[in-house]
């Protein structure tokens, strides 16, 4: 009876253990995959960028930049 019983509770324990370390490379798989999505998304993102600079020969990127440097002046004119 008492051999049952410990044979029981190891099992139980390795059987716990398992979980956890299933756990674990579940959570590291989930980390990875995350991480592989977010990169895709970036590239795809940045080949759009340029693919839109492309098509428009540079006009759109242009347009953006004198609004961004017009609003730094406003704003450091309004901070004196």
């Amino acid at each position: 009876m008492k051999l049952t019983a410990t044979v029981l509770l190891i099992t139980s324990l390795l059987v716990l253990a398992g979980c956890d370390q299933a756990e674990k490379s579940a959570q590291q798989l989930m980390g990875k995959a995350a991480e592989t999505a977010k990169q895709a998304i970036d590239d795809t993102h940045k080949a759009a960028e340029q693919a839109i600079s492309d098509a428009s020969g540079g006009l759109i990127g242009k347009k953006e930049q004198p609004e961004k440097e017009s609003e730094k002046t406003e704003s450091s004119s309004q901070d004196i």
